[in-house]
């Protein structure tokens, strides 16, 4: 009978908490950053971070993650770097990123991403002084 709750403990641990998401889509956020390609996750290399199931490609790169998620986590709470140095908050897509002085810049579309690539260093510190004011 004791087999029956550690397997039942071994269950839980490994699906996700309720109410929380799958951060980037289920895209992993260490090949974002690392080799700047959208890779989706596996659903059972998981870790969990700030409400949200995050998924890698492998272990290696969970570990990477854990051992420092704000260096892999996108600036801007994920929100779309273009919208926040505007002065707005619109959700970005892990497809559409880019990457500046090492930390992955979610964008909304192709359009946004564009005008990111165009001007990296201005919307990112825009948009990182708007975060400060309406981010969060």
């Amino acid at each position: 009978m004791a087999a029956l709750p550690v397997m039942a403990m071994a269950l839980m641990l490994a699906l996700p908490a309720l109410g929380q998401t799958a951060a980037l889509n289920g895209m992993d956020a260490v090949s974002l950053r690392d080799s700047g390609r959208v890779v989706g996750g596996r659903a059972n290399i998981v870790t969990h971070w700030r409400g949200a199931v995050w998924h890698f490609t492998n272990e290696a790169n969970r570990q990477a993650f854990e051992s420092n998620p704000r260096a892999y986590a996108p600036a801007l709470g994920g929100f779309c770097a273009v919208a926040m140095a505007e002065g707005r908050k619109l959700k970005g897509d892990p497809a559409q990123f880019v990457i500046v002085d090492q930390r992955v810049f979610l964008t909304h579309d192709a359009a946004a991403r564009a005008r990111m690539q165009a001007d990296p260093q201005g919307i990112a510190a825009r948009a990182i002084a708007s975060w400060k004011r309406i981010g969060r």
